[in-house]
């Protein structure tokens, strides 16, 4: 079977395995989402929907997140980790939105890729979620650690990683595979002790006979 074969039977898996699968992150609007996208940078989305409902109430505009005070954001936003950068990226990215691009979060990838704090990943999903533009894939730490157990890519880089399983995965699915990987990650395969006995997709992945080398 070759790989783009193997990668639409595990879409087709997944899908039923997951039909409900999308954003965990809680938001009402899309600066709302880039806020929210960017602190779950190195935090859990657990996390961040915990501070978000606090700090919307309080931000409400992007004039509001431009014009909020450094010292008292980094306080509000603390526990989701990293908050020195992610305030300092967040205001910037206010300022930059509210000045270049008229208070409208950008629709196309170059554009969100210059906005403070933002990579591909998080461009991926605000584009995705706000917009409706799928532009790529994006490569959280669960879609990077499912695509390299299931053999869909060798790399580490999550760029690397996001050009191999776009030439894998059909565009129109490129938004929602994402979360079906992110889904399937938290339920079954996750970091230190993937659950292969109950894997859906076990019998298509290469990592099942290294966990289970007697199965």
């Amino acid at each position: 079977m070759d790989l783009k074969t193997k990668t639409d039977k595990i879409i087709q898996i997944l899908k039923k395995e997951y039909p409900g699968a999308k954003i965990a992150l809680h938001y009402t609007n899309p600066m709302e989402l880039l806020v929210a996208t960017e602190l779950s940078a190195q935090s859990t989305d657990v996390t961040v929907n915990k501070v978000t409902p606090a700090l919307f109430k309080k931000y409400k505009t992007v004039d509001d997140y431009a014009g909020a005070e450094t010292k008292e954001f980094e306080k509000e936003i603390y526990s989701t980790g990293f908050y020195h950068n992610k305030s300092k990226n967040i205001i910037a990215a206010a300022k930059m939105i509210r000045e270049k691009y008229h208070g409208h979060i950008p629709e196309t990838m170059a554009e969100m890729l210059e906005i403070p704090g933002v990579a591909r990943k998080t461009a991926n999903i605000v584009l995705y979620n706000a917009h409706g533009v799928i532009a790529g894939i994006a490569v959280d730490t669960h879609v990077r650690r499912l695509s390299q157990r299931l053999g869909l890519s060798k790399q580490e880089d999550p760029v690397k990683i996001e050009q191999d399983l776009m030439k894998l995965v059909p565009r129109e699915m490129w938004g929602k595979f994402s979360y079906l990987l992110i889904e399937h990650g938290r339920a079954i395969c996750q970091a230190k002790k993937p659950q292969c006995l109950k894997c859906a997709v076990s019998a298509l992945c290469p990592s099942y006979k290294i966990f289970f080398p007697k199965g």
